[in-house]
């Protein structure tokens, strides 16, 4: 009977349509329980420590990352990471068709993967673009807005979610391919992450660990990517103890070397601490041990921070030079909060008399300086305007206005 044929075929697709849309919520929500983690950055003040510790904050995983910059002390301060946009939904394959088998991107070879040279990518969902959407009529909007919510920033990956990682960072590269940009991706589950601080948390061992990334790896694909590897597991990994440390480090090792050969053009950068941190011969020598020079493509700095952008240069540089390696090791630094440099010692949480810096870009400018990135949302609390890691209007747009 055609009529009833025609009526079957019009219950399935709207069965099908029922389903996509069921799995896009599902994603926003996951997204959205990210953002709301993604500031959340405590700065583990300790005696010769300036520190600004990520927890969990706002990513496409499920948990937030405080972001907090701590004051220069007579000793180095780890950087603050933050947590930042969930994953947008992508299309899924639909329930009554069996997709093809996946085709593995082309292995990585032993030389980097070209430095990025295109524009970066903006998630669609993030804390500043729903206070934007949400607040039309603030006179505060199109500061916040156009200086703030228009730039693309990092997507942070905080929860340990074995079975679910590889497709929320597919959501975020296949969205990042679809727009011809760049995505930045921070993985941040480290055992014994931010030292049993406010960022406490990650996965329960070091195999569980090397098991996500794996499968974090998957949803890499064959285009370009930044990929931000563990903000402070190296800078602040002197809580360890020694073989703790070098466990973590051969792990890290393997986490680059997994996301490489998996993404044969993301570019893998460790943990370069910052400025007003570690020595960059002491910086280089922990980065040496954990495989940056071999399993990397550089070192990425004052993530979470506010050191100037030419400081963070000159210290790069001297860590790559310490480093020695490949000559296609580079640097990238997190300028979302740098404009007026760092605060007077000791404050770290929201510190007022900040403002933004350079706008994200692969093109700096400046040899073996890869990217200028926003890997801090400018807006997202450390704790002091707001909940940390939620979205504070009044922070953002006195650093849009700094």
């Amino acid at each position: 009977m055609p009529g009833t044929r025609v009526r079957r075929r019009t219950a399935h697709r709207e069965r099908r349509r029922a389903a996509h849309r069921h799995a896009l919520l599902a994603v926003a929500s996951a997204v959205v329980a990210i953002g709301a983690t993604a500031g959340l950055i405590d700065a583990g003040h300790q005696e010769g420590r300036d520190t600004a510790r990520p927890e969990p904050s706002p990513s496409p995983v499920l948990q937030p990352l405080p972001a907090v910059p701590t004051p220069r002390q007579a000793a180095p301060a780890p950087s603050a990471a933050s947590a930042r946009p969930a994953p947008a939904p992508s299309p899924t394959d639909t329930p009554d068709r069996p997709s093809a088998a996946p085709v593995p991107p082309p292995a990585r070879t032993t030389a980097p993967a070209p430095a990025p040279r295109s524009r970066l990518f903006r998630h669609p969902r993030s804390q500043v673009l729903d206070w934007v959407r949400a607040h039309p009529d603030d006179p505060r909007r199109p500061v916040i807005e156009s200086r703030i919510a228009t730039q693309p920033a990092a997507v942070w990956f905080a929860a340990h979610n074995p079975g679910e990682i590889a497709g929320q960072v597919r959501e975020v590269t296949r969205g990042a391919a679809a727009a011809g940009r760049i995505p930045v991706l921070v993985p941040y589950a480290i055992p014994d992450r931010d030292c049993g601080g406010a960022s406490k948390g990650g996965a329960p061992d070091l195999a569980a660990y090397d098991a996500w990334i794996r499968e974090f790896a998957q949803g890499l694909g064959a285009g370009a990517a930044i990929v931000i590897l563990e903000p402070d597991a190296i800078a602040l990994s002197d809580c360890l103890s020694a073989s703790g440390r070098a466990a973590r480090f051969a792990s890290l090792a393997r986490a680059g070397r997994v996301l490489r050969a998996a993404g044969p053009r993301a570019r893998v950068y460790f943990d370069g601490g910052h400025s007003g941190w570690h020595t960059p011969e002491k910086q280089a020598a922990a980065l040496r041990a954990a495989g940056a020079a071999t399993d990397g493509d550089g070192i990425f700095t004052n993530v979470s921070n506010f050191h100037r952008t030419a400081d963070e240069t000159a210290y790069a540089r001297a860590v790559l030079a310490a480093l020695g390696g490949p000559a296609g090791l580079g640097a990238v630094i997190d300028t979302s909060r740098n404009g007026n440099g760092a605060p007077a010692a000791g404050q770290w949480c929201d510190p007022a008399g900040r403002a933004l810096g350079r706008t994200p870009t692969t093109r700096t400018g400046e040899a073996r300086i890869d990217a200028y990135l926003w890997v801090k949302l400018p807006g997202e609390s450390d704790g002091c305007s707001g909940a940390a890691g939620s979205f504070s209007p009044g922070y953002a747009y006195a650093l849009a206005t700094g």
